[in-house]
């Protein structure tokens, strides 16, 4: 079959693909009812999946090494927490007193992060279409709701904004700035496709048209609060605890490539973590329930939150686990 994405990504990602064309569709066909349709997956996934996703961090660099595929000794304890905590405290004091650059910051970092998630893994793909393709998947999840969802968009960047304690953006800004990054990710994507098409790479050049498609839905059909949440917990977070378990020796092939059975053996190396993060948000969010008065508060709290742990997390994810398939050649 001649466009057909290669069969190792198609097994790892047609969950991913599923759970967002469903979740689009009761998006799309209750439109007034999507908050509450999409709202209770949303929030189990976001324990299971969105906060679960990270609590493997520790496991990375010991299993890059052969045999080192237990995190334990106290020395690797306290690099670890002394480094990653350390730039969570940096990033948390960013918050503190440079509130408005740090908004860009993240929303930067989560385009790199979220885009390079996605590059491809197909072997010997040059650095630049590696690059290309990181940069314009994430570009493409944040042109989107800012061209199709201007006003809604605005609303997310300005109550996290006012949140921080910085000013707010004027909408028609940011409607124009969703335009312009919508040509560039438009213009990039087709000479990005132009590439695979010459170099006859119609698996990858397939697997990026259906992802696209699906990701386009998505963010077309879906408002930006619901829209961002859906692709972090059932795309992002779940391809990423998928391709965790690959790197601590999950076999690749088999009926253990079943949903279930992979969920389960992450979930035993993330319990720890998973448990400890799960109670410290609890106590944060009791501690400060007084102090958020409506759900767009509560919404741009958990982005700070998310933003604080995201450095620490895509230095891992960039600098070790995406080394090895990273090519050396341009």
């Amino acid at each position: 079959m001649l466009f057909a994405p290669a069969p190792a990504d198609w097994l790892r990602r047609r969950y991913s693909y599923a759970a967002v064309l469903a979740l689009t569709g009761l998006g799309l066909a209750f439109p007034a009812a999507a908050d509450v349709l999409l709202g209770l997956p949303l929030a189990v996934g976001m324990v299971v999946l969105g906060v679960a996703h990270g609590a493997c961090d520790h496991w990375v660099v010991p299993a890059r090494t052969p045999g080192g595929s237990k995190a334990s000794g106290r020395r690797y304890w306290l690099r670890f927490l002394t480094g990653y905590l350390g730039l969570a405290a940096l990033v948390g004091g960013l918050w503190w007193q440079w509130p408005a650059a740090t908004v860009g910051v993240f929303f930067v970092l989560t385009v790199w992060h979220w885009g390079s998630a996605d590059a491809p893994t197909v072997a010997e793909v040059p650095r630049t279409w590696w690059l290309a393709h990181s940069l314009l998947r994430g570009l493409l999840l944040f042109a989107v709701p800012a061209w199709r969802w201007p006003a809604e968009t605005a609303d997310v960047v300005n109550g996290l904004l006012t949140f921080a304690g910085a000013p707010a953006l004027v909408p028609a800004a940011l409607g124009g700035s969703g335009a312009g990054m919508g040509l560039v990710v438009a213009g990039g994507h087709l000479a990005l496709w132009a590439l695979y098409a010459r170099a006859r790479r119609w698996e990858l050049l397939a697997a990026e048209l259906l992802e696209v498609a699906v990701l386009l839905a998505l963010f077309v059909a879906v408002p930006p609060r619901l829209a961002v949440g859906v692709y972090f917990v059932f795309w992002h977070s779940l391809q990423h605890v998928l391709r965790m378990n690959r790197w601590l020796g999950y076999p690749a092939a088999g009926p253990r490539l079943a949903l279930l059975p992979q969920l389960a053996f992450f979930w035993r190396r993330a319990a720890p973590l998973l448990l400890v993060s799960c109670l410290g948000l609890l106590g944060l969010g009791y501690a400060l329930a007084g102090r958020l008065p409506n759900a767009t508060a509560w919404f741009s709290l958990a982005l700070v939150l998310a933003s604080v742990v995201t450095l620490p997390h895509a230095l891992l994810v960039t600098l070790v686990m995406d080394a090895p398939r990273r090519p050396t050649a341009g």
